[in-house]
């Protein structure tokens, strides 16, 4: 049977996980019945078109009340399916090469109010010893300057032009960017540096190490950043690229154009970066409603 064939396909030669095949394999079950209902026939994949496929899509999501994600996630099965039927010579054209699920409606960034950022970096919580000091910075440095976790992680202290108030960062693909930073952070690092000298003694080159002068990883930069940020209780998300998020929306709130964010953020294009345009104009709105003649 063509279902089994693609499913073995799926755990021999594309080495999918046992749930995943599961998955696929309910996805396709139901599809059938679907199909077999509504047409009145035997399933035969070189029978089916586009507009059963997009019947069942409407089914899922009125009758069934699934969400575009879920729906969006069994077309992705259907369409796996019809792919290897035409690359093993199945059928002679795939109805589906051209069809396209709902449209799944993005949540927007979580962010950081800046008062609560201060609290957390102004506050007590990090201790004056070389790792709080460290974890200070750590938190500091993604918040001033919106670097992914694994960049901060990648830092060295070459990477580092304290005249000039910049840092070198390798972002994806191995592309550099510099970023500027201010008085306050420049200080810092400087106070690490001392501490890093006094407490580790000579290290690797790596900006950012642990007790033992080694590298630090991204997941130690993670449990940093996560214990920081449950100092903020209402926080729906606490991560390194909430942080990022944070970095990008108080840019824009403070009047940043909107490429400048973008080379500052390493994205490749405006259109991941135009996420944030969304953000302040939801907190505009909010702040508007405060407004008497809102109500």
């Amino acid at each position: 049977m063509l279902t089994e064939e693609f499913l073995r396909y799926l755990k021999y030669e594309r080495a999918y996980s046992q749930k995943t095949i599961e998955a696929y394999s309910n996805d396709l079950k139901e599809f059938r019945s679907f199909f077999e209902e509504r047409i009145d026939s035997v399933f035969a994949p070189e029978t089916v078109d586009a507009d059963i496929v997009r019947q069942w899509e409407v089914y899922l999501l009125e009758h069934e009340r699934m969400s575009a994600r879920s729906v969006n996630r069994k077309l992705s099965a259907l369409k796996s399916f019809f792919r290897y039927l035409l690359k093993s010579k199945k059928i002679a054209s795939n109805p589906l090469h051209l069809l396209s699920g709902p449209k799944t409606k993005k949540p927007l960034p979580c962010f950081i109010k800046e008062k609560d950022m201060l609290e957390v970096l102004d506050g007590d919580f990090f201790g004056d010893d070389f790792e709080g000091i460290r974890n200070r910075l750590i938190v500091e440095t993604l918040y001033d300057t919106g670097m992914r976790r694994s960049e901060l992680a990648g830092l060295k202290d070459s990477d580092v032009d304290m005249s000039a108030m910049l840092l070198k960062v390798t972002g994806k693909r191995n592309k550099q960017r510099l970023i500027p930073f201010a008085q306050r952070l420049k200080g810092q690092i400087e106070h690490y540096w001392e501490m890093r000298r006094r407490d580790v003694g000579e290290t690797d080159g790596w900006l950012f190490v642990n007790a033992n002068g080694q590298q630090i990883s991204a997941d130690v930069v993670y449990k940093v950043v996560k214990s920081a940020l449950n100092n903020i209780p209402m926080l729906s998300k606490r991560s390194p690229h909430v942080l990022r998020h944070t970095f990008a929306t108080s840019m824009l709130n403070n009047g940043a154009e909107l490429n400048a964010v973008k080379e500052l953020l390493g994205h490749s294009s405006l259109a991941s970066t135009s996420v944030y345009t969304h953000t302040t104009f939801e907190e505009l709105k909010r702040m508007y409603h405060a407004h008497p003649r809102a109500k």
